[in-house]
């Protein structure tokens, strides 16, 4: 079985900074792309950014030159380096990878379980 482990969240004041992390444990033979994803109150879950495998890193535009997305392939984990931070990225934030078990013959897409990110004065 796999689990991703969300860590990280917390209040934080307009223009301040949070890091969120994300841990894959489990029967882990492999993860190809790893993302965090977010969503507000009566809002739709929505893609904050994403890193496939090899590094490659791509951001909503509401993020782009803020948060930064990265990953340790060692440590099965992924981050996002949130700067600047605004109220409007207050959101219950989800990682979300595909991963390759040793009991599976295809990468399948897993969830943490969320971490609470609020951003107010």
């Amino acid at each position: 079985q796999v689990q991703l482990v969300e860590s990280g969240g917390g209040l934080v004041q307009p223009g301040g900074s949070l890091s969120l992390s994300c841990a894959a444990s489990g029967s882990i033979r492999g993860i190809n792309g790893m993302r965090w994803y977010r969503q507000a109150p009566g809002k739709q879950r929505e893609l904050v950014a994403a890193i496939t495998s090899g590094g490659t890193s791509n951001y909503a535009d509401s993020v782009k030159g803020r948060f930064t997305i990265s990953r340790d392939n060692a440590k099965n984990t992924v981050y996002l380096q949130m700067n600047s931070l605004k109220p409007e990225d207050t959101a219950v934030y989800y990682c979300n990878a595909d991963v390759r078990s040793y009991s599976s013959f295809s990468y399948v897409g897993y969830w943490g379980q969320g971490t609470q990110v609020t951003v107010s004065s």
